[in-house]
């Protein structure tokens, strides 16, 4: 692993994401180094050549200038994990949750890691804060093929410690590997312990997508054929359907049952909201077209 220490002058980005006004990544690539990560991106602006996952930049940044002017949302995690193994030495994030603690910030926190448990006295001090964790998968076998962050039932027990101690959790299924994440076994696995429940697909880009077709076709060969469909043919028909059967077990169970909207909606029941982020990029295509005519 090769590791550098970074100097910046701010870790507060403006974001694009539908859910955040800012987020904070305070490294610069990841230790997961997940197979389907869309961070890996990051390396043409860095300059780093190493393998995704082979590289960490920790950044070290200016106080941050009148903290208590931010009352946007703000997500820790958006294109590295900030609770990757080497949290524990460098303590980044926490440093960061520490200079906001006295803000008015909405702190949402996404993560694969069982690490943020540490954090649990500060991020306790924010205004009804949220925790998101990713697992796409029951099967530890897959998981240890698709990264190196902590175990799926480290990761359900962290959940089910925040969740106890009254902050909001989420279970980020995603990606959703078509037939071999089984969305409704993680829900029911799940539900006791999540507020809210994100489904985001798979979306193959750039490099990795070779790379997860050919495990594909190695691994699971009898779904092969559908990968090609999907993600060389462009047929969404596998997201569509699927849609509809989330959508009839959420009336079957009583979840209430979102569209590509904000988490913050108050939830009348004592289930998860679930919220569906199949439709994301062809909103966006579809708003960006309207914004023109307008």
């Amino acid at each position: 692993m090769k590791i550098k220490e970074k100097d910046v002058k701010s870790i507060l980005t403006k974001s694009n994401l539908p859910i955040a006004g800012y987020t904070v990544n305070p490294y610069i690539g990841c230790t997961h180094a997940c197979k389907y990560c869309y961070a890996v991106f990051m390396k043409r602006f860095t300059g780093h050549k190493e393998k995704w996952g082979e590289f960490l930049d920790v950044k070290y940044w200016q106080p941050i200038k009148k903290p208590e002017k931010y009352k946007n949302t703000v997500m820790i995690g958006s294109v590295t994990d900030g609770y990757n193994q080497y949290e524990k030495k460098y303590k980044r994030t926490r440093a960061f949750l520490e200079e906001m603690i006295n803000t008015q910030i909405n702190l949402i926190i996404t993560t694969k890691s069982s690490l943020v448990e540490r954090d649990i006295d500060l991020i306790k001090k924010y205004n009804n804060p949220l925790v998101s964790w990713s697992i796409n998968t029951l099967n530890e076998e897959f998981r240890k093929d698709m990264d190196s962050a902590s175990p799926i039932k480290d990761r359900i027990k962290t959940m089910k410690k925040f969740h106890k101690e009254g902050i909001r959790t989420t279970c980020f299924i995603s990606p959703i590997f078509p037939e071999i994440t089984n969305v409704f076994d993680i829900i029911n696995k799940v539900k006791d312990y999540s507020d809210y429940i994100w489904l985001e697909n798979l979306n193959l880009r750039a490099g990795y997508k070779e790379t997860i077709l050919k495990y594909i076709n190695k691994k699971y060969p009898q779904y092969y054929g559908l990968y090609e469909e999907i993600y060389l043919h462009k047929d969404n028909t596998y997201w569509e359907e699927l849609d509809k059967k989330v959508n009839k077990f959420s009336k079957e169970n009583g979840f209430k049952y979102i569209i590509d909207e904000e988490p913050f909606h108050n939830n009348p029941t004592d289930k998860p909201i679930i919220i569906n982020y199949f439709y994301h990029n062809k909103i966006k295509q579809s708003n960006k077209k309207k914004n023109k005519v307008n």
